[in-house]
């Protein structure tokens, strides 16, 4: 592992919100097509009847081949035994030019921000009893953020350009933005729920993480935001959700 920080991120997609929606519809369209209905697309003579339109759950997931801002990185049975890694599920925050970065979801919190000590994530006391999860073996304190829509809160944080956007609603910072984070707590643009804080994160060099995907350590995967929403941090579970929806449809 290397130690790139999580916010150098030189590739930022524009995240218009439903494009990974409507990915998962065109996999899932694809898996649902049968071969035989393939030749009789390439059969100039045959009509064919179009296909019913896909339906997606309001959580789904399913694998994609190279690694992206967003995604999950699932621990395959080949880190087992491995602890700090057995198991996990990662969210990818960044792709950037120093290379991939993200933090683990799925281990409880012990401790909060108070009791660890850790003066980096608080400031005057705002986010002192919030919970402090375990985000990885490297050294920085970062924090997700998925405002509630429908209160103004979400434009908020979003037009504020302090935070970076993982997915539609969800989104990042590291203790260089926590000052603004707790203005915004202040000022009732978020609430304290709506935070969840992270001792350390992962890191990988540019072609390490396809180099250990390659060597099957992990399972890429696309997912909705429900999947990854602030009620999954922690949550053990977790893991076998991602592989269960992923296996609902061999397409997920």
């Amino acid at each position: 592992m290397s130690s790139p920080s999580p916010l150098d991120d030189d590739e930022k997609p524009s995240l218009s919100g439903d494009w990974r929606s409507f990915r998962a519809k065109l996999v899932a369209g694809e898996q649902l097509q049968r071969p035989e209905e393939v030749s009789k697309v390439n059969d100039l003579d045959t009509v064919v009847d179009p296909p019913p339109p896909i339906t997606m759950a309001d959580k789904w997931a399913h694998v994609i081949h190279e690694p992206e801002k967003g995604c999950l990185l699932i621990a395959t049975e080949k880190l087992d035994g491995v602890h700090i890694f057995e198991r996990t599920v990662i969210l990818l925050l960044s792709t950037g030019p120093i290379g991939p970065s993200g933090i683990i979801l799925n281990r409880p919190s012990l401790m909060s921000i108070k009791e660890t000590r850790s003066t980096a994530l608080d400031v005057e006391g705002t986010f002192s009893n919030s919970p402090l999860f375990f985000g990885g073996p490297l050294e920085e304190g970062l924090f997700l953020l998925s405002p509630k829509v429908g209160e103004g809160g979400d434009d908020g944080v979003g037009k504020s350009g302090v935070f970076e956007e993982v997915m539609k609603g969800l989104y990042y910072g590291a203790k260089e933005s926590v000052g603004c984070a707790a203005e915004m707590v202040k000022r009732n643009v978020v609430g304290l729920g709506e935070f969840r804080f992270f001792d350390g994160y992962c890191g990988w060099e540019r072609e390490q993480l396809r180099d250990e995907i390659r060597a099957g350590y992990w399972t890429v995967a696309a997912c909705s935001p429900s999947v990854v929403g602030l009620g999954s941090v922690g949550s053990v579970g977790l893991w076998d959700e991602v592989l269960g929806l992923m296996s609902k449809r061999k397409v997920m």
